[in-house]
């Protein structure tokens, strides 16, 4: 794997945990637009000038946040995958990061109260929890090509278009599905075409 240099500034005091912790709760609770800096500090018990050395804003704060909880899902279902340099095992951790992006608690409580919050990732630019995901994507399918398993290409290039697709089925998948063809359905359609998206 990558090394998540975009994950460095949540990690280099450990103590942020626990605040990234409470700003956490208090977006389950409340929800990003009632939250404040303030109310993070009262949560982590410490004082509020504490929480403003670490983020200067609630949108530094909450960049930090959404960075740990989607790097750490990718992270986490990367492991669980038998091999991540194929395109079959590729498309295994594909498939199961968006399911659990798409069913994180946090993910959709933003996405009920403050939709508004992620139209900048979808519209204009790349957030950090994005290029994230895509250097690990990038990195799988490097070494995949190294092997022989994966077909010729930039690995880059691969990555983002995967990314690109995977954001229709966290965001948008529900919208494609009734009584005739379910989320398992549409699914299974997205990790056959990751897999021979990737396949020599």
């Amino acid at each position: 794997m990558s090394s998540l240099r975009h994950t460095e500034r949540p990690a280099a005091d450990p103590r942020l945990d626990g605040y990234l912790d409470a700003a956490r709760a208090c977006i389950l609770d409340v929800g990003w637009r009632r939250t404040t800096l303030t109310e993070v500090a009262r949560r982590a018990g410490v004082s509020r000038m504490t929480i403003y050395r670490a983020w200067p804003d609630m949108g530094s704060l909450l960049g930090d946040l959404m960075t740990r909880e989607w790097v750490g899902i990718a992270a986490a279902t990367q492991v669980a995958a038998v091999d991540t340099t194929t395109p079959a095992g590729i498309a295994e951790a594909a498939l199961a990061t968006v399911r659990a992006l798409r069913d994180n608690e946090l993910f959709v409580r933003i996405v009920e109260l403050d939709p508004d919050l992620m139209l900048p990732y979808l519209l204009d630019r790349r957030g950090r929890s994005q290029e994230a995901l895509v250097e690990i994507l990038a990195a799988e399918i490097a070494s995949g090509q190294a092997s022989g398993a994966i077909r010729a290409g930039d690995p880059v290039l691969m990555a983002r278009s995967l990314t690109l697709a995977g954001h229709g089925f966290v965001f948008s998948a529900r919208t494609m599905t009734d009584d005739r063809i379910g989320l398992d359905d549409l699914d299974a359609e997205y990790a056959r075409a990751v897999a021979r998206t990737l396949e020599p």
